[in-house]
């Protein structure tokens, strides 16, 4: 039996003093009421960094131009019975106030090595692999506790 495969886009807004910005989920499928990135499924016929854009502008009201995205990496999951891959990007610079919209409850900026303890799980150590120590390429495995860093 294959499981559904999951392509995902999370964006990483960071102020100039180095925090993240993360949404409380609220209404979704996936590990409500946790603390995550703005981000989500990429939708048929549409570009990973267009689905980065899209959801942060959907979930946090952040207007944020495509030319302001770095790509941070990418991490394969394979966890609980779903797979699929998390594309990560970071932008600094975006116009307007984040504000709770679809699906979150309310927003916060934290220190990315001081994150809430009801983050998603996987949210410190990939923050962890891909933003502060550069890691390209990283993967989380039911067989392999935390995150395997692939290539840096």
């Amino acid at each position: 039996m294959t499981s559904p495969f999951y392509l995902i886009a999370w964006l990483v807004v960071q102020d100039v003093s180095g925090r993240v910005l993360l949404g409380r989920r609220d209404g979704t499928s996936y590990m409500n009421g946790l603390w995550g990135l703005p981000g989500g499924r990429v939708e048929l016929g549409e570009a990973l960094m267009a689905a980065a854009v899209r959801e942060a502008e959907e979930e946090v009201g952040l207007k944020v131009e495509l030319a302001s995205l770095k790509a941070l990496g990418v991490s394969r999951f394979d966890i609980d019975g779903m797979q699929g891959t998390d594309f990560l990007f970071l932008t600094r610079q975006w116009d307007g106030e984040p504000t709770p919209l679809d699906k979150t409850a309310e927003v916060g900026w934290f220190a990315p090595d001081a994150l809430p303890d009801d983050c998603l799980p996987w949210l410190t150590s990939v923050l962890d692999a891909h933003l502060k120590r550069g890691a390209w390429l990283t993967e989380q495995l039911d067989s392999v506790a935390g995150v395997q860093i692939l290539s840096s």
